[in-house]
């Protein structure tokens, strides 16, 4: 079978490029025929709030990918769309996560359905975004009618999925272990690389810093007297696309300057095995979320973790066994923190169980079953 997609790869970087990647490698290895169409331009730079879009990391794919997609511009969807169709895979692949991509994916997939042979198969992250603008739904429409069936990864977006479109076949199926980071090393090891201290009970708070991931309710709740008695250290590992100055601002006015370091960086690949494997306990305090690549970072490195009943959260990291799931309020939290510190439970076990719920083979099994299933949904 030629499988296609269509989206973030290689030179770009970040969980999109990561999660695409992993996915189509995983298919590769099962024996299809393989290729991604990435971006020539992904965001206009002035959209972009990062540093760069690009990975300085060296290639490590073993399929291929084609610099194709200018996600502005019209004529570059048309010539696209043209050679997809001409070559007939049979199934194009596209991960959704934000409206502002709706036109040229739309568009590039419609020209491709033409041929009245590939199936369009979109992977959900967002339908409705965290960041939410007027023109997002009118977008999400535009695509919705152009897709024969989805994958959800969680059931917030399973339901968001069924107000635009109810009648397409579609699954849920939350998102794999991210293991492409390699394999763990000793704590010990990574704490060192780090310079971190191992008397302490460390905690991470890991990925870009945007409002809606709720770092000022975790330094909120950080700031607690009982907190402050417990040898806590929290590493925020993340480029901010949010205001660095006012988290700044919270650690001073809480006075947490000796508890917490903040690294407004980019973590490349080779180095987030050391800020996994050096912690104790990953920290999820989203306001809003439908799931998050960083827990399956967590489950890959068997790390427990904290996170917040929104969206799909909870139905990844089940309370008690794979962490603590609490409310998206600083009370909450350090509720949290302090029965971790307290009584110390090992989650390893249960870690380690539950993360055989997220094997990339389910995802290709997942994607096959909805391409046969939209063949018969079609023919009707």
């Amino acid at each position: 079978m030629k499988i296609v997609l269509i989206g973030t790869a290689y030179p770009y970087r970040g969980g999109l490029a990561s999660f695409n990647e992993r996915l189509m490698e995983q298919f590769r290895s099962e024996g299809e025929d393989v290729e991604i169409q990435t971006f020539t331009l992904q965001y206009p730079s002035f959209l972009f709030p990062g540093k760069t879009q690009y990975s300085e990391s060296k290639a490590s794919h073993k399929f291929k990918i084609v610099r194709s997609v200018n996600s502005i511009n019209p004529f570059s969807w048309i010539k696209v769309g043209r050679k997809l169709k001409r070559e007939k895979p049979d199934i194009v692949l596209i991960k959704y996560w934000l409206p502002f991509m709706a036109p040229c994916f739309g568009f590039i997939s419609r020209i491709i359905k033409s041929n009245k042979h590939t199936k369009i198969i979109a992977i959900a992250d967002n339908i409705i975004p965290h960041e939410k603008r007027f023109f997002d739904n009118w977008l999400t429409k535009y695509f919705v009618k152009c897709v024969d069936c989805w994958i959800a990864m969680s059931k917030s977006v399973l339901d968001d999925i069924n107000i635009f479109d109810k009648a397409v076949p579609k699954k849920l199926m939350p998102h794999p272990l991210f293991d492409n980071f390699g394999q763990a090393i000793e704590k010990a090891e990574a704490q060192k690389r780090l310079n971190l201290d191992s008397q302490k009970i460390n905690l991470l708070f890991f990925g870009l810093v945007r409002e809606y991931k709720g770092l000022d309710l975790l330094l909120e709740a950080l700031s607690d007297e009982r907190l402050k008695q417990m040898p806590l250290h929290l590493t925020v590992a993340g480029e901010f696309y949010d205001n660095y100055k006012k988290y700044e601002d919270l650690v001073e006015q809480f006075g947490l300057k000796e508890r917490v370091s903040m690294q407004n960086k980019f973590v490349e690949d080779n180095e987030v095995v050391n800020y996994f494997c050096s912690t104790d306990l990953v920290v999820l305090p989203y306001k809003s979320a439908t799931q998050s690549g960083v827990t399956q970072i967590a489950f890959h490195f068997s790390k427990p973790m904290l996170v917040t009943c929104v969206g799909g959260l909870p139905e990844i990291v089940a309370d008690g066994k794979s962490g603590y799931v609490c409310l998206p309020d600083a009370k909450s939290i350090t509720d949290c923190l302090i029965d971790f510190c307290t009584n110390r439970k090992d989650f390893s076990e249960s870690l380690e169980e539950e993360k055989q719920r997220f094997a990339w083979d389910k995802m290709t099994a997942a994607i096959r079953l909805l391409y046969n299933e939209s063949k018969i949904h079609n023919s009707k």
